[in-house]
């Protein structure tokens, strides 16, 4: 399959993937519209078109992506609609915000090692911090390792 039916079909692919991973099923849907574009910027009504979708679900879907990073407003002179675009560099913004929630978990863990006495509560809380510290230590040189693989350089 190929061309605009074979687009489309990846797309819905993808956004089912994505879904099923646990994204919002019209954040995938909208997400995979972005991914699968060549135009420099979408709309919302261009992506409730693109997608057959009500402009109240796209809406929220766009607000969802915008949170987590991955899509930007874009600059649209003449335009009076709000414009938006996949972010540059998306994956690595997501993956290096992700720390937050992490950073989260590890301030109670390390709260609740400091309230267990010695024994296999203290053991698996312990164990679970090392854990956590270190995947937070390693974010950004996997992120760097990244980039240099792919022969980017780190904005």
């Amino acid at each position: 399959m190929t061309g605009e039916t074979g687009r489309r079909h990846a797309a819905e692919h993808l956004a089912l993937t994505l879904s099923g991973a646990g994204m919002q099923r019209m954040a995938a849907r909208v997400l995979a519209a972005f991914l699968f574009t060549d135009e420099p910027s979408l709309t919302a009504g261009d992506l409730a078109e693109e997608l057959g979708a009500s402009a109240g679900s796209v809406s929220g879907a766009i607000k969802m992506v915008l949170q987590m990073g991955l899509v930007e407003r874009a600059p649209a002179p003449g335009s009076r609609r709000e414009h938006y675009r996949m972010r540059d560099r998306a994956w690595t913004t997501l993956y290096g915000r992700q720390h937050a929630p992490i950073d989260d978990i590890l301030a109670a863990v390390s709260a609740g090692v400091e309230t267990v006495g010695p024994g296999p509560a203290r053991e698996r809380l312990e164990y679970m911090r090392d854990f956590y510290e270190f995947l937070l230590g390693e974010v950004p040189s996997i992120i760097e390792r990244f980039e240099q693989r792919r022969g980017g350089s780190r904005p």
